[in-house]
C-alpha cells in the first residue's frame, strides 16, 4: 500500500558503522575467523569445502545444511527447511506470500523496521506495543483485540531486539494456540535464541508447536556469523514452504555454496559456539553494569533477559538524539537512538538507545564513553 521507506538503522550505520572507532551497537555476538571456523569443522565437511565446486546450489538449500538445522528442531525434516541470503530475504519474501492489498498483520513494536515496514507496504497492519514501564511485558489481550476477521499474520521476536526481552514460556505457548485458533500464520523471529542468560527461559520454537507458524532464523546473530548471510525459515506447511521457494527466485534463487557449507559445520558446532558467545556476554555484563551504575543519574539500565543487546533510557535534558550524535562524533563511540525504532503503528520511547554487549572490546568502548561522560555530563 506504500513504498518502503528509507532503512533507518542501514542508513546511519551506513555513515558510522565501520568508521567511529568504538562500536557499542552491535547487534550480533563475537564473530570468528574462517581458519577458527573451519577448525571446527569435521573432516568430512572440511573435505567439502576445500573441493567445492563453486557452482548453483539447491533454491531450497544445500540438503546437508538443511538436515543440521532440522536437527536443532525437534518437530522438522530437512523438507520443512527453507534457506535464505540471511534474515531480511527470508522476512521480506515470506511478507510478500503472505499478505496481500486486503489482509491484515499485527506485529509488536518497538521492531526491526522492515518487521514493520515490509507488511505496511503490503496492507493493514496493527502494531502492539511493549510496555516499557512493565519490563517490556506484552499483553496477549492486546494481541487478541488487535486481531480482524482479515488477519494473516502476526509477528514477533523472542528474544527481543532492541529490548533483550524474553516473554514467559507459558505465555509464548498461548500465543501460538491464540493464532492456530484464530487460522493466522505466527512469524517468529528466533535469531537470538541460544543467548538466555537464564537457559531455563529459553523459548520453544514456533515452528515445534504449530504446523501453521514460521520459524526464522540465521547464522548472524546468536553465532556471530553474519558474512554468510544464511538465514532459513522453518515451517511444516509444506504447501506455503513451497510458495516461499518460487518466490526466491526472483530474488536469489540460491545461496552461496561456500557459504552454506560452512553454515552446516558452524550448525554442527551450534553449542560449542553459543557456550562461548554466552561467556563472553557473562564476562561483559558486569562492566556495563559498572559503567550505568557510575553515571546512573544519566540512565536507566536493564540488562536483556536474552540476545546481545540492550535498550537503555536516556535521562539528559538534551534528549537521545543529539546525546548519540554528540558521543559518536566526539568519542567515537557509536549507539542507535531512539529514532531509529520509531514506530508508526504505535507511540515508541523516544529516550532510549540501543547498545550491544556480545563483542570482544567492550572494555574500550566503555572506557572512552566514561571518559567523555565526566568530560560533558
Amino acid at each position: 500500500m506504500t513504498a518502503l521507506p528509507d532503512f533507518r538503522l542501514e542508513t546511519y550505520f551506513s555513515r558510522w558503522e565501520f568508521t567511529a572507532r568504538h562500536h557499542l551497537t552491535a547487534s550480533d555476538a563475537q564473530t570468528m575467523t574462517l581458519s577458527e571456523l573451519l577448525a571446527l569443522a569435521d573432516d568430512e565437511d572440511r573435505h567439502a569445502f576445500e573441493n567445492l565446486p563453486l557452482s548453483y546450489t539447491e533454491t531450497f538449500g544445500d540438503p546437508a545444511l538443511r538436515q543440521a538445522i532440522a536437527a536443532t528442531y525437534a518437530h522438522a525434516d530437512p523438507d520443512d527447511v527453507l534457506c535464505f541470503a540471511g534474515a531480511e530475504e527470508a522476512l521480506y519474501l515470506a511478507s510478500h506470500v503472505l499478505l496481500g492489498p486486503d489482509d491484515h498483520a499485527v506485529v509488536l513494536t518497538p521492531n526491526y523496521q522492515s518487521a514493520e515496514t515490509v507488511p505496511l507496504s503490503l496492507c493493514e497492519v496493527t502494531g502492539v506495543a511493549l510496555d516499557p514501564d512493565r519490563d517490556w511485558a506484552l499483553d496477549l489481550d492486546e494481541v487478541a483485540a488487535a486481531i480482524r476477521p482479515d488477519t494473516r499474520v502476526v509477528s514477533v521476536n523472542f528474544p527481543h531486539n532492541p529490548t533483550g526481552k524474553v516473554i514467559d514460556a507459558a505465555d509464548f505457548t498461548a500465543l501460538v494456540n491464540l493464532c492456530d485458533e484464530r487460522g493466522i500464520h505466527l512469524f517468529s523471529d528466533e535469531v537470538y535464541r541460544g543467548l538466555e542468560r537464564d537457559p531455563a527461559r529459553t523459548l520453544p520454537q514456533a515452528a515445534d508447536l504449530s504446523e501453521r507458524a514460521l520459524s526464522l532464523n540465521v547464522t548472524s546473530k546468536a553465532l556471530g556469523l553474519p558474512g554468510l548471510r544464511i538465514g532459513w525459515i522453518v515451517c511444516r506447511d509444506r504447501d506455503l514452504l513451497s510458495r516461499l521457494e518460487r518466490a526466491k527466485h526472483y530474488t536469489t534463487i540460491c545461496n552461496s555454496a561456500p557459504s552454506e557449507v560452512l553454515a552446516r559445520i558452524a550448525l554442527k558446532a551450534r553449542e560449542t559456539i553459543l557456550d562461548r558467545n554466552r561467556a563472553l556476554i557473562a564476562h561483559n555484563l558486569p562492566m556495563f553494569d559498572a559503567f550505568f551504575a557510575e553515571f546512573a543519574d544519566h540512565f536507566e539500565w536493564r540488562a536483556p533477559d536474552g540476545g546481545c543487546v540492550s535498550y537503555p533510557r536516556y535521562l539528559g535534558a538534551d534528549g537521545v538524539e543529539t546525546f548519540c550524535a554528540d558521543l559518536v562524533r566526539e568519542a567515537g563511540v557509536l549507539l542507535l537512538p531512539a529514532s531509529i525504532y520509531r514506530s508508526d503503528l504505535t507511540p515508541t520511547p523516544t529516550d532510549r538507545f540501543r547498545i550491544g554487549i556480545g563483542r570482544r572490546g567492550a572494555e574500550e568502548g566503555l572506557a572512552a564513553f566514561a571518559e567523555w561522560m565526566r568530560a560533558n555530563r
